[in-house]
């Protein structure tokens, strides 16, 4: 079972849309997932436009893909240098600690990752 950034059971991002490398719902990676796609974040336009502007469109939907596009307010697996760069540009979207895997913590320090914490209107 992976782990999130506290060491507790990885709980679910997202199955609508479905998220993760491996489309199950969750943050999960492993030797093949290149990109480490383990930041659980919610998309906000202002990163949907900074990703784009990086050559990771990840608002048009592309059918053949089976995917619908994001949009703000949707959650969705990051790749932790991407969750990274748009930190230190002042742009990073909030994050589900509970659904982040720890994998995530030996790229970005856990003070940033908590900074941003997603924190659920009750």
């Amino acid at each position: 079972m992976a782990k999130n950034v506290f060491g507790e059971d990885l709980i679910t991002c997202s199955t609508t849309p479905m998220t993760g490398y491996y489309r199950n719902g969750c943050c999960e990676t492993g030797e093949e997932d290149r990109g480490t796609h383990t930041v659980c974040a919610q998309m906000t336009e202002e990163f949907l436009v900074f990703t784009k502007s990086k050559g990771n469109d990840l608002s048009t939907p592309m059918p053949h893909y089976d995917f619908p596009g994001l949009k703000p307010g949707d959650f969705w697996c990051l790749c932790a240098l991407r969750w990274l760069e748009a930190y230190r540009e002042g742009r990073a979207p909030r994050v589900k600690l509970e659904a982040t895997n720890e994998a995530t913590l030996r790229l970005v320090p856990l003070e940033l990752l908590i900074e941003h914490a997603f924190k659920p209107i009750s």
